[in-house]
């Protein structure tokens, strides 16, 4: 049975996000990954869910005629196309061609309906373009809710933080610091011809200029080096642990994090708790691959009576759930999936966590709090608010960047420093 056109299948993911499916769920479905053409269709769907506002106010004007719009597939082999001609290198004869023809394939009267619109578009572009630009969602490519939370934190930044989150994403890596020095491992790199950028920190961090899949790098497999986001790596500092101390990992999964701890830390007693089987499976291959000795709990880490033994911890991250907003450029489905309403839930489950946790933590121990997000409410709000109601709290000084003074919370913007945004802040429990 021959395959349909990769540009349907990018199509039938793109509607499988509008649906509400994740971008992996959606992309496991419509996408034969042993299509020659695999590797196009992936990068079609998360150029036109980075672009949907803008390709929408797009397709909007060049169906300058008022009536019903094309059904759901053509409509979505359109924004497919859109995201194509403004954003991809595939020169413009070809990427019409091979959309109508899409089309086509889908319905032999809608051909001539997308080969008039994408050569109107390429026609008027610089028209159209300015056109758009005038519509706030379409200027910044996202949803306006977010669009507005964003100035309300962060003004200034606005037109960076939406940029960046319409950006591909680049690929860091942790090297392992049981297994190889930070430049003995570039070097292995750049022998098979893979150039990297190295960090004055993270210490490990090592940015591909071009990414791979992670099967042709060295010793993959045996844990020598992981994927892993420079800001993410940073835990390290901002927990903070010593040798043998013991260690919880509150929400634990994939296991990033608590990997790079035990690889730079020696003999941590570590408990991970993840509530998801499906999750903690994905957690126990990380820690195989990775050597990581730990307990891990399958449970939510919020009913503390179900698994814990009464044993205080020494240090304690919570890498809480929230809405994502830092690491848009990686997750474009996040921008069409997450709802206004989400962040009120997100904030209350993050203060459920951070007060069922605290006093699980030792006289003098640390626990650090950590998100992916930009929204002050997760983070700056989240911890002042937790200061207020816990006496024997305190920020506590951690220094996550070379060459600058210790802070006791640290925000990331998204794109700076090429990592992504991401939150940390540091508490100590007084003695």
């Amino acid at each position: 049975m021959t395959p349909d056109p990769i540009r349907i299948q990018a199509a039938r993911a793109l509607l499988g996000v509008g649906r509400g499916q994740s971008l992996d769920a959606a992309l496991a479905q419509a996408l034969d990954r042993t299509h020659a053409q695999a590797g196009l269709g992936r990068a079609l769907v998360y150029t036109a869910l980075r672009h949907a506002w803008s390709g929408a106010a797009l397709a909007r004007r060049l169906r300058s005629t008022p009536g019903r719009a094309p059904r759901a597939e053509i409509g979505a082999v359109l924004q497919i196309a859109l995201a194509e001609l403004r954003y991809m290198a595939t020169p413009p004869h070809a990427a019409v061609s091979e959309s109508v023809s899409a089309a086509r394939a889908l319905d032999a009267a809608s051909a001539g309906f997308i080969n008039a619109l994408l050569r109107r578009y390429l026609r008027e572009r610089d028209e159209l373009e300015a056109a758009i630009s005038q519509e706030p969602e379409a200027r910044f490519d996202h949803p306006a809710w977010l669009i507005e939370h964003f100035r309300e934190d962060w003004p200034a930044q606005l037109p960076q933080i939406c940029a960046a989150g319409n950006c591909a994403a680049p690929m860091w890596l942790r090297v392992d610091a049981r297994s190889n020095t930070r430049a003995d491992y570039a070097a292995q790199l750049d022998a098979l011809g893979m150039q990297t950028h190295a960090p004055e920190s993270p210490a490990f961090a090592l940015r591909l200029i071009d990414p791979v899949a992670v099967e042709v790098l060295p010793a993959f497999s045996a844990g020598a080096v992981s994927v892993q986001d420079a800001a993410a790596q940073r835990v390290v500092e901002a927990l903070d642990p010593r040798p043998g101390q013991r260690v919880l990992d509150a929400c634990s999964a994939p296991g990033g994090k608590s990997a790079a701890l035990t690889e730079r830390i020696a003999g941590l007693d570590l408990t991970a708790i993840e509530r998801e089987p499906g999750r903690a499976k994905r957690l126990r291959e990380t820690f195989d691959r990775c050597r990581v000795t730990a307990k891990i709990v399958i449970e939510d880490a919020i009913e503390v009576a179900r698994w814990w033994d009464g044993r205080l911890f020494d240090r304690i991250l919570i890498d809480a759930p929230c809405t994502g907003t830092g690491v848009i450029r990686r997750h474009p489905d996040i921008k069409h999936l997450r709802r206004p309403e989400d962040l009120s839930a997100q904030i209350r489950d993050q203060a459920r966590l951070l007060d069922a946790l605290w006093p699980l933590l030792a006289p003098d121990g640390r626990l650090t709090y950590a998100t992916c997000s930009i929204l002050k409410a997760e983070n700056q709000q989240q911890i002042a608010s937790f200061l207020r109601r816990t006496p024997d709290a305190r920020g506590a000084p951690i220094q996550l960047q070379a060459q600058t003074a210790p802070v006791s919370s640290w925000q990331n913007l998204p794109g700076a420093g090429d990592e992504d945004g991401f939150f940390y802040a540091s508490l100590q429990r007084s003695l």
